[in-house]
C-alpha cells in the first residue's frame, strides 16, 4: 500500500479503474449485446456497459477505501457478482509521482464523497456517437468537488483500426489537470456547446442571448466540459435541471483544476456532500476561465434564470 495521502491514493486508484472500465465498455459494444433498458425519461437509457462499469468502479473503490461514501448513477440490487478481474487494486504511478496540495494532506475518509457515472452519454453510446461517451469519477471533500477522473473509452476511434483507443484526463484543484493539451478557443468566434436531447425554450433562449457564432449540440456533460477544456467551445450553457451530481462532479473538478469555472446558471457552486439532492436543479454554466464565466452569466436573461431553482 502506498504511503501517499488518502486523496492522492484515491485519485490514483480511480485512474487505474477508469482504464479497466474503458475495456469493459468497449468489449460490450464489440459483442453487440448492449442490454438496453429504458429508464422512463426522455433519452434516458441504461445498458450493460452502465451496469458493468458501475459494478467495477464501486466494488474496486469499496475494496480499497471501505470507509469512503460512494454514489453511483445506476440502481444496484446487491446480488450482482463482480468478476475478480474487475476488482482493480492498482494505483496509477503517473498520479502518485505528484505532490498533493497541502490543503488536502489530512483529508479523512469521512470527509469524502465519490460520485460515479459509469457511462455518461448512454444514449449516444447506443446511437454510435462514441466520441460523446465518458466514464466519470468525481471526488468531493466536505461537499466541494476537488478531484476528478474523466475517461474517454473511444478517444481516437476514428483514426483507423490500428489506433490505440482511450484517454484518461484527471485533475486535482491546486495541482492541475493532466492527460490533454489545453488550448484557447478560436478568436473572433463564440462557440457554445449545449444539450442535443433536452432542448427547451429556456435552453434555447439562454444560448441565443449569449450571442453564439456556432452551437455544438452534443451528448454527455463530461464531453461538453472537455470541449471547453480543449478550446473547441467557449462555453457550456445548459439552462435546464436535466443533469445530476454524478454528471458534473468530475468534470467540475477537472475544469476548476485547469483554471476554469463551472456553476449553476445563477452562478452558484454545486454541493456534493452525501445528503444533497441528486439533481442539479439550477442548470450548468462552464467556461475555460473565471473572467469568461462572468460574461456568460451576465448575458443569460433573468427571466430564464427565474425558471430554474437555485442549487
Amino acid at each position: 500500500m502506498s504511503s501517499a495521502p488518502l486523496l492522492l491514493r484515491l485519485v490514483a486508484n480511480s485512474v487505474s479503474i477508469s482504464h479497466r472500465v474503458g475495456n469493459i465498455v468497449r468489449d460490450i459494444m464489440k459483442k453487440g449485446e448492449l442490454g438496453i433498458i429504458d429508464k422512463g425519461g426522455k433519452n434516458d437509457f441504461q445498458t450493460e456497459a452502465d451496469r458493468s462499469g458501475q459494478r467495477c468502479i464501486l466494488a474496486s473503490l469499496h475494496r480499497m477505501f471501505p470507509k469512503v461514501c460512494l454514489f453511483g448513477e445506476e440502481e444496484e440490487d446487491g446480488n450482482d457478482q463482480v468478476p475478480a478481474d474487475w476488482i482493480v487494486g492498482e494505483m496509477s504511478e503517473d498520479v502518485l509521482r505528484h505532490k498533493l496540495p497541502a490543503q488536502y494532506a489530512n483529508v479523512k475518509d469521512e470527509d469524502i464523497t465519490v460520485w460515479v457515472d459509469p457511462l455518461d452519454g448512454t444514449a449516444e453510446y447506443t446511437q454510435g456517437l462514441l466520441d460523446h461517451v465518458t466514464v466519470l469519477i468525481g471526488i468531493a471533500v466536505k461537499g466541494e468537488a476537488v478531484a476528478g477522473v474523466v475517461y474517454q473509452p473511444y478517444f481516437n476511434y476514428q483514426a483507423g483500426a490500428d489506433a490505440a483507443l482511450g484517454r484518461c484526463i484527471w485533475g486535482i484543484i491546486g495541482l492541475g489537470s493532466f492527460g490533454f493539451e489545453p488550448k484557447s478557443p478560436p478568436e473572433g468566434k463564440n462557440i457554445i456547446t449545449t444539450t442535443r436531447s433536452h432542448g427547451t425554450r429556456a435552453v434555447v433562449e439562454a444560448v441565443e442571448k449569449c450571442e453564439p457564432t456556432d452551437v455544438l449540440r452534443v451528448g454527455g456533460a463530461g464531453h461538453k466540459v472537455l470541449l471547453v477544456l480543449e478550446g473547441k467551445a467557449h462555453a457550456y450553457v445548459f439552462a435546464s435541471p436535466g443533469c445530476k451530481k454524478w454528471d458534473t462532479c468530475a468534470p467540475e473538478a477537472v475544469l476548476h483544476a485547469a483554471g476554469g469555472k463551472l456553476t449553476d446558471i445563477h452562478g452558484n457552486k454545486f454541493q456534493y456532500g452525501p445528503t444533497v439532492q441528486r439533481r442539479n436543479t439550477g442548470g450548468v454554466l462552464a467556461t475555460p476561465t473565471v473572467e469568461a464565466h462572468k460574461w456568460y452569466l451576465d448575458h443569460i436573461p433573468q427571466d430564464v434564470k427565474d425558471t430554474l431553482p437555485r442549487s
